[in-house]
């Protein structure tokens, strides 16, 4: 019969210290950009380290600014979520849509804004009268839209 490899303490130990000699990468490579300006990094996992995960970090456009703004797609990626960082054209995408639904919610808004002069608001509108009334939804289920 085989006998089982032995672990000889002296061999982990050279093992070791000769894995700490060898260099490390101290600078990350650069992955991407977006289109706030942040760019985001990437160091491989190194297993030889114990190194498990990819070390993986943006630059802010400001370095002050504390409240910076990074996109859902490049978060997941930071927080490893995803494996693959998003592509130029998967931001932009992005980036119609969500232009796109802030017109339609300023259109919406500006569809359904009360008028601004004072005699033709209520002071304190309580009860019903304090929610607010659209022409398209039914005021009670099945009954139909409002009549005017």
């Amino acid at each position: 019969m085989a006998q089982p490899p032995t672990r000889s303490l002296m061999r982990i130990l050279f093992q070791t210290f000769m894995n700490s000699l060898n260099p490390r990468q101290f600078k990350g490579n650069l992955v991407g950009e977006d289109y706030f300006g942040n760019k985001y990094y990437e160091i491989p996992a190194n297993s030889a380290l114990g190194q498990t995960r990819n070390q993986r970090w943006f630059e802010p456009t400001e370095k002050e600014a504390y409240n910076q703004e990074v996109t859902a797609e490049w978060e997941a990626w930071l927080r490893g979520r995803r494996k693959e960082p998003p592509t130029e054209q998967e931001l932009l995408r992005n980036l119609a849509i969500m232009k796109l639904k802030e017109k339609n919610a300023a259109e919406l808004e500006a569809k359904h804004a009360k008028p601004k002069d004072l005699s033709e608001l209520e002071k304190n509108p309580t009860g019903m009268g304090s929610f607010p009334q659209y022409e398209d939804y039914e005021v009670m289920p099945g009954k139909g839209k409002r009549e005017k």
